[in-house]
């Protein structure tokens, strides 16, 4: 298995809907939404794929300021492939992009929360997630 990984390589709206379906993470995104993942991944400001030959096998998608917060939007390995290190090669890669006190934050599918676990990621209970069709309270004073 020669396995290559790619910073910033340009991904196509059709490679990574394929590589989504071949996941488990294409269970949770909006893969029939053609619009929304061609900006989810022309959006992003870091990418870094595992190739195999011209074949998209694993994607780390992130946005980031590179110095102090990266939230990996997205990590997906096709299922093939999954449980031979390549997910957590994309981790690293990432994180070498990144400036010494730049956290890698992400959240995790609750099946997953073991893995990030065993690899050195500390659980945080503080996220806060707004759903673009809550409206914002506003009677509350800040």
């Amino acid at each position: 298995m020669n396995i290559e990984y790619k910073i910033n390589k340009p991904i196509s709206t059709d490679q990574f809907i394929e590589l989504l379906a071949k996941s488990t993470l294409g269970e949770r995104r909006p893969i029939d939404d053609r619009e929304c993942l061609t900006g989810m991944i022309s959006n992003s400001n870091l990418t870094v794929s595992a190739w195999e030959s011209n074949q998209l096998i694993g994607i780390a998608r992130s946005v980031t300021d590179f110095h102090y917060a990266c939230y990996l939007s997205d990590l997906a390995v096709s299922q093939d492939y999954q449980k031979k290190g390549i997910g957590k090669q994309l981790q690293v890669v990432t994180q070498n992009q990144l400036g010494p006190r730049c956290k890698l934050i992400l959240l995790a599918a609750p099946t997953a929360s073991g893995y990030y676990e065993h690899i050195g990621y500390s659980n945080n209970p503080r996220c806060w997630v707004l759903e673009h069709s809550t409206n914002i309270h506003s009677d509350q004073h800040c």
